[in-house]
């Protein structure tokens, strides 16, 4: 085990080690995909030491590594994972818990329980709420929504476990014109298929229009229906109105699912809390752990107002199961896609433990201060629109023309200096910018800022 030891110690250090440096580091790195991966050469029949191993993985890989830990990363609302997090990340790994029940790790179970049950209190959510710990927003859109097929074709007495979908009911799917793609995916995956959609129109913002959500629900079949409604809309942060459009949808008997990747956590400051009035009358709902919550990658939650209807979408018995002294207490994986299952409770006990209610809800605002801090900053450079309004911690930005503005992308990216992605809104090409990480500063926003004046400058030459 010294020689284990040794090994743990180093590449414990190197993580250290990295994390120190990555604000420094170029936050995107130049890379030869091609040329990198020939670097790592064939596979050898003969065993290599596992200290070598790791040496050489750590000179191949930091090279090509994505400063997303770092203060100056605004891509895909990605969070840069805590230090207590990371830490209880480490841990789970050197544990090796599979998360499946109680009896295959009575710790993993426990702490998954405990918080869960703190998210939900965060959130604002019912205390009868089942909850998964899943790997991301897709996982949870798809638990979710496996739930709500169940309930709506159970309602219709169908069976869609034993029977499957084969001569069911037809499901409505309402959702609006500007959901994410998890939700699509989720359809496709559930058997329902894309063009299952009946979708409906956005304010300019991306917000639901409860007028055309009435009509749309109004005018179809009717039947067995899910709506999907989104807090925080993914390019301009906006939330639908859930005070209205919750109770129009339940009067069509419809289940309602909330996607809120990064938006539900807006729940936990007092500033923002009212953006998501409403949100304990839905069905079910989807968040990220490793967004605005900062618990590394991969981590997700779903959450069901239904418990039975989200375990009997979920679960599954055998006799190697059974009769083991499983029986009184919470069965994760009853909850999630997966049997086999990292022990993800750890790193989310210790991110909310290590924040405590006050230091998520100023990690929350500050990024939203953040965010705003971006747009008044570029908002006075000419020849600069803001497209949002920014009420969360999305900010898009134009640059003139749709080719002005990917040029300008394009080369903050290669600066190294600060990474942002690109998106089209409302047919416009613009810089999309997401605020989510514990890390970043006033400073570095100025900086990024100056990186962006930088590249237009260079551009206008």
């Amino acid at each position: 085990m010294s020689d284990f030891r040794e090994l743990l110690t180093y590449s414990a250090k190197r993580v250290a080690d990295y994390r120190e440096m990555v604000p420094e580091r170029p936050v995107f790195p130049s890379v030869d995909l091609d040329a990198a991966g020939e670097k790592f050469g064939l596979l050898q029949d003969e065993s290599v030491p596992a200290m070598a191993v790791i040496e050489e993985l750590v000179e191949l890989v930091e090279p090509m590594l994505v400063g997303t830990t770092g203060p100056r990363y605004f891509g895909f609302v990605t969070g840069g994972a805590l230090e207590g997090a990371t830490a209880a990340d480490v841990l789970a790994t050197g544990w090796d818990q599979n998360g499946f029940n109680a009896i295959m790790s009575p710790a993993a179970a426990v702490i998954e329980d405990v918080a869960g049950n703190w998210i939900k209190e965060l959130l604002g959510l019912p205390d009868g709420a089942s909850f998964g710990f899943v790997t991301g927003g897709q996982g949870a859109n798809t638990v979710s929504l496996a739930a709500a097929r169940h309930f709506v074709l159970a309602n219709s007495g169908w069976d869609v476990e034993k029977k499957g979908l084969f001569g069911a009911p037809r499901v409505r799917v309402v959702v609006t014109g500007e959901r994410h793609g998890t939700i699509d995916m989720a359809l496709r995956i559930l058997g329902f298929g894309s063009e299952v959609i009946e979708p409906v129109l956005a304010d300019s913002q991306g917000a639901i229009d409860i007028g055309n959500l009435a009509r749309v629900l109004q005018n179809g079949p009717q039947g067995p229906t899910i709506v999907c409604l989104q807090a925080g809309n993914v390019n301009t942060g906006a939330f639908d109105d859930f005070v209205s459009a919750i109770p129009l949808a339940h009067q069509y008997n419809a289940w309602v699912h909330i996607d809120g990747a990064f938006g539900l956590w807006a729940a936990v400051n007092p500033r923002k809390r009212h953006l998501l009035e409403g949100i304990e009358q839905a069905d079910s709902w989807a968040t990220d752990g490793h967004k605005w919550l900062n618990v590394p990658y991969d981590s997700g939650y779903a959450f069901c107002a239904h418990p039975e209807a989200h375990r009997k979408a979920m679960s599954y018995s055998a006799a190697y199961l059974k009769g083991q002294g499983e029986d009184g207490f919470r069965t994760p994986g009853d909850f999630v896609l997966e049997t086999s299952r990292r022990a993800r409770g750890f790193a989310t006990w210790a991110a909310l433990r290590q924040l405590g209610r006050t230091g998520l809800a100023e990690l929350v605002e500050g990024c939203c201060n953040l965010a705003r801090r971006f747009a008044e900053q570029l908002a006075d450079i000419d020849g600069v629109s803001i497209l949002n309004e920014v009420v969360l911690n999305q900010v898009l930005v134009r640059f003139g023309d749709d080719h002005k503005t990917d040029r300008v992308i394009e080369a903050v990216q290669k600066s190294g200096e600060c990474w942002m992605g690109a998106t089209t809104w409302q047919g416009q090409r613009a810089m999309r910018i997401s605020v989510s990480n514990w890390r970043t500063t006033d400073a570095d926003v100025d900086r990024s800022v100056r990186a962006i004046i930088s590249a237009l400058a260079t551009l206008d030459l």
